[in-house]
């Protein structure tokens, strides 16, 4: 299996996922908080596809 870099909008959807679960874990937001882990790990989810998939 080959790795290619990720695309620049998956990076930026990746980061911007990121830093809403780290906001979410410092400032009180309705559904952020509840859910932050889960962002973070869509986050995770979503730069590893962006590795993994050729072209995405």
């Amino acid at each position: 299996m080959k790795l290619s870099a990720p695309t620049v909008p998956v990076f930026y959807i990746s980061a911007a996922l990121f830093i809403l679960a780290l906001v979410g874990h410092f400032v009180v937001v309705p559904y952020v908080t509840l859910y932050q882990f889960w962002i973070a790990i869509a986050a995770y989810v979503v730069l590893a596809a962006g590795n993994v998939l050729k072209g995405v």
